[in-house]
């Protein structure tokens, strides 16, 4: 019975949709190692709600939730069909865990979800079902509703994590860095220490534990679906950083593959 891996992968701007960056190139090198998985399960920093909701419609519009960006990015459309019998299957999973779920016919993928897919299968032919992120619950209940899920990687299903390493755009667009180095790295190197090592207990008190936390993420949704994936990969697990980069040298780009 093949396992599937579950992913993190750091989406950075919508830009990527369109150019050929190193990011675009190791997420369509990460998808060729792979091969093609029966459905994809996607939680996104992009979908934030106060219980897990799930897609469950059978068609999946392509959100284009940003603005000011070149006129290329909202003509992409990203028409993978839904999977609403996986959607029920995770009800089932998640409630056997005792986390209540709902679905929502009419959401469809917002850039978080569609952009790396763009590159990862660009025939839009795997079903996805995306699964939202409880930002006022923290790293402990994304962890729960991994572990809740990591059955489905048996099922020929793929769990993908998206959100950002670090993600401070204030800094980002101001381009400022603190006088004492690159407070980014060090937060990437601290959290890419403990997920090699399998310090998860260590990685689940981030924001007080980890430097520059706050700063790395003023909010915390584009770091919690790391730990979605992180409690898909069960325990022990094996880590894998995939890819490293940065944008405008504070927005983290890295990519782990959990086995």
């Amino acid at each position: 019975m093949e396992l599937w891996p579950s992913l993190y992968i750091s989406h950075g701007s919508p830009m990527h949709a369109i150019e050929n960056t190193a990011a675009a190139a190791s997420w369509r090198a990460l998808a060729a190692e792979l091969g093609k998985p029966r459905a994809i399960l996607m939680v996104s920093a992009h979908w934030e709600t106060n219980v897990p909701m799930l897609t469950s419609g059978a068609e999946l519009p392509t959100i284009h939730d940003f603005g000011g960006f070149p006129e290329a990015l909202y003509r992409i459309q990203y028409p993978a069909p839904g999977a609403p019998a996986l959607a029920e299957r995770v009800q089932t999973l998640l409630r056997e865990a005792d986390t209540c779920s709902g679905l929502d016919a009419r959401r469809g993928l917002d850039h978080g979800a569609w952009v790396p897919l763009l590159h990862m299968y660009p025939d839009a032919d795997v079903p996805v079902l995306q699964l939202s992120v409880q930002s006022d619950r923290g790293a402990r209940h994304l962890l729960a509703v991994g572990r809740a899920l990591q059955t489905l990687r048996s099922e020929g299903v793929l769990i993908i994590g998206s959100g950002s390493m670090t993600h401070n755009l204030r800094d980002f667009f101001t381009q400022r860095l603190p006088g004492n180095g690159n407070y980014a790295e060090e937060f990437r190197d601290w959290v890419d220490a403990r997920l090699i090592a399998g310090r998860v207990d260590e990685l689940l008190d981030w924001e007080t534990q980890a430097p520059h936390a706050l700063r790395a993420h003023p909010s915390p949704e584009h770091f919690l679906p790391l730990f979605a994936a992180l409690g898909a990969a069960g325990e022990p697990y094996q880590a894998r950083n995939t890819f490293r980069g940065f944008d405008g040298g504070v927005l983290a780009m890295d990519v782990y593959r959990f086995d």
